[in-house]
């Protein structure tokens, strides 16, 4: 009984290893690196593009349900389950790359539109100041003294200047009031503009470093699994 045995555990084995193979060529190449998304050009692309996202990634969900099932089935289970959930993250991490991409040109066309917005209302109340320091200075109303016959006729002439002087001078000081607010808001905008500048360069860094860490990641990963896929095989050879 003992000698018929062998043929029995060599064809096992024969198996065991022609099975680890299948598995092992279709995940290498679904394993690959994600692709580097393609830039935006417009709010409408971008718009477009997250829509997309969105349907890819509930697919990449439904495969990777589907291919759960598949992998029950098989003689190397975790194995199987194990490229099976690689090649999701592989998905995953491209779809949220071209996902970052497109929402953080949304949100840099946004702040252009509005950062352009302050420069054309600053520069339109900079050429209103402009043109009232060139206009002339009012020339003062000629005080006619002759006498009316109006409740005010008794008046003195001196008090009718006098309201006069500090209806200019009130108005004097009204024209200076606008000219600070003006240039207040001026520097407001400036300060902005600068703000939105250093928030860009931060998103900007912030991108390379995520890219950075998911790069190292991903690379980590795929060493994993490629000293995993070696073990199992070494350890169905040995068998």
């Amino acid at each position: 009984m003992r000698p018929s045995l062998k043929p029995l555990g060599e064809m096992i084995a024969i198996a065991a290893l022609a099975a680890l193979a299948a598995l092992a060529a279709p995940v290498q190449a679904q394993t690959a690196e994600p692709a580097v998304p393609q830039p935006t050009h417009s709010v409408e692309q971008a718009n477009a593009t997250l829509q997309q996202v969105a349907k890819d990634r509930a697919a990449v969900h439904e495969e990777f349900a589907a291919s759960e099932r598949v992998c029950y089935d098989k003689f190397f289970v975790n194995y199987c389950l194990d490229k099976a959930k690689e090649k999701r993250r592989a998905a995953l991490a491209k779809l949220r790359a071209t996902e970052v991409e497109a929402e953080h040109f949304k949100r840099a066309d946004s702040v252009e539109k509005r950062d352009a917005d302050l420069a054309v209302r600053a520069r339109k109340d900079a050429e209103e100041e402009a043109q009232r320091a060139a206009m002339p200075p009012k020339e003062a109303k000629v005080v006619d003294d002759t006498p009316r016959p109006a409740p005010n006729a008794g008046k003195p002439v001196v008090d009718r200047e006098a309201e006069h002087a500090a209806k200019v001078q009130r108005q004097a000081a009204q024209d200076a009031a606008d000219a600070g607010n003006r240039a207040a808001n001026v520097a407001a905008f400036e300060k902005k503009q600068a703000e939105s500048e250093k928030r860009k360069a931060q998103v900007a860094k912030k991108k390379a470093d995520s890219d950075a860490r998911r790069a190292a990641h991903e690379a980590s990963e795929k060493k994993k699994a490629d000293a995993e896929a070696a073990a199992a095989a070494a350890a169905a050879k040995k068998q």
